[in-house]
């Protein structure tokens, strides 16, 4: 299996360009964020399997405050599982989760509640209601979950808007707009609550090569801007590079890479190095996708 695994010529020259890259980035950012010493997310132990199919196997890792975590791996290694599972949409089988210190595997509905109000999600198609305008969209949690005057809401999503390259587009539909835009109005939504993390869903799916290098420009932007957490679930491997303080890898649910990207571009693993070099076929699992 090993030897199936080894990058050829073309794959090590691809971690070369890789390994360039990381270098332009970090002599333009810092590679640690301030204030980036406690964790924001845990998983402790966790284990989820869907009938004999087993998603995440005795899983550990430890996200931190104020970094941009990209989580990495082929299609059914368990990574959308992993997002539910921090959101209390899932149950683990075992384990803890710990999400800024909050329990979520023992907390109750009125908990998961209060947590989910400091987590903002930007979906993998922007998910945006199609019936309403761009504003109204990106004011949808607002009129939900606060008691601000209508006029608050009006001024908290032009500033949103303006704050993600976009503004003035309140009054457009989202057929009307690009799925590049549509992406920003989903980031727009994501931190209009002020939230204490953000979780990105395939940011770049869908998207040509210029307009996914926008967005990375964005995460980039956003993050230096606001100072909290985002965590990405990525099939970008260039992206992946451009934003991620630290990258985690998932592959037959266990965690078998996890650190800064110049240590993944290092990595001793075949499967890591291979999957980075994007040159190889690896084997899709059964169960459930990504």
């Amino acid at each position: 299996m090993a030897e199936e695994l080894d990058p050829r010529a073309s794959s090590q020259r691809d971690l070369d360009s890789l390994r360039t890259l990381k270098q332009a980035i970090d002599s333009v950012r810092a590679r640690k964020a301030p204030g980036t010493d406690e964790s924001m997310v845990q998983f402790r132990g966790v284990h989820k399997a869907f009938g004999e199919h087993v998603v995440l196997d005795d899983f550990n890792i430890d996200l931190k405050k104020g970094q941009t975590s990209v989580i990495i791996g082929p299609s059914g290694a368990g990574k959308s599982v992993f997002l539910k599972l921090l959101v209390g949409l899932m149950e683990p089988d075992k384990g803890q989760i710990l999400v800024d210190g909050v329990d979520v595997t023992r907390a109750n509905e009125t908990q998961l509640f209060a947590l989910r109000k400091r987590i903002g999600m930007m979906f993998q198609d922007g998910a945006l209601f199609d019936s309403l305008t761009v504003g109204e969209n990106v004011a949808f949690p607002l009129q939900r979950h606060t008691n601000k005057r209508p006029g608050e809401i009006q001024d908290l999503v032009a500033g949103r808007l303006e704050q993600v390259g976009l503004p003035g587009i309140e009054d457009r539909m989202p057929s009307e707009i690009s799925g590049g835009m549509r992406k920003r109005v989903s980031f727009a939504r994501a931190i209009i609550m002020e939230p204490e993390i953000v979780l990105f869903d395939e940011p770049n799916s869908g998207l040509d090569p210029m307009m996914s290098d926008e967005i990375d420009a964005l995460i980039r932007r956003m993050k230096a801007e606001l100072g909290i957490t985002f965590v990405v679930i990525s099939h970008d491997i260039v992206g992946t590079f451009r934003v991620a303080d630290s990258i985690s890898m998932l592959y037959n649910g266990q965690l078998v890479a996890h650190g800064r990207p110049g240590e993944l571009l290092n990595a001793p693993q075949d499967i890591v190095r291979s999957f980075l070099a994007r040159n190889i076929a690896l084997p899709k699992q059964k169960g459930e996708p990504t």
